[in-house]
């Protein structure tokens, strides 16, 4: 198991305890050393109280396991408005909403010659291992595999 696994298996039940979702882990080197950052969050949205809490209690967990190797600054945050969609339920939750999906393989879209790897529009569908995107001129659906997608990420609404 990698560092982040040998991580997460540590703090998934503290964020359980404190009714909190785990977004994603980074832990990666910087200008400034070694960070290792949480993205957390919660229904009805996560609060500063809340990120302040975890880092406290996640800090003393890690300090007794001692699994990181070296010195490193400890950030935990929200996911942002352009979260990132990691999982399945993400998708689920997340039906209706603008993404941007970055794909392994390039994707063929209806109607053109074009094979994308970028995939921008509204995410309708959660269907078996397939999500559907209406593209942005809401004439053109494609559906993606979740096996095939590298990254997928909100797009922000005003």
């Amino acid at each position: 198991m990698d560092l982040i696994g040998k991580i997460e298996v540590l703090v998934l039940p503290l964020f359980e305890e404190m009714n909190l979702e785990l977004v994603d882990i980074e832990y990666r080197r910087e200008p400034q050393g070694w960070v290792l950052r949480f993205f957390l969050d919660k229904e009805g949205g996560i609060t500063l109280d809340d990120c302040a809490a975890a880092s406290r209690q996640i800090s003393s967990l890690l300090d007794v396991d001692d699994v990181i190797p070296t010195t490193y600054n400890l950030e935990v945050s929200s996911p942002g408005l352009d979260r990132p969609l990691k999982k399945r339920a993400d998708f689920e939750r997340f039906t209706d909403h603008l993404v941007k999906i970055k794909t392994i393989d390039p994707i063929a879209v209806a109607g053109t010659d074009k094979r994308r790897k970028t995939i921008s529009g509204r995410l309708i569908a959660l269907e078996q291992d397939d999500i559907v995107i209406a593209l942005q001129d809401r004439q053109t659906e494609v559906r993606v595999s979740l096996s095939n997608i590298d990254a997928a990420h909100l797009v922000p609404e005003f």
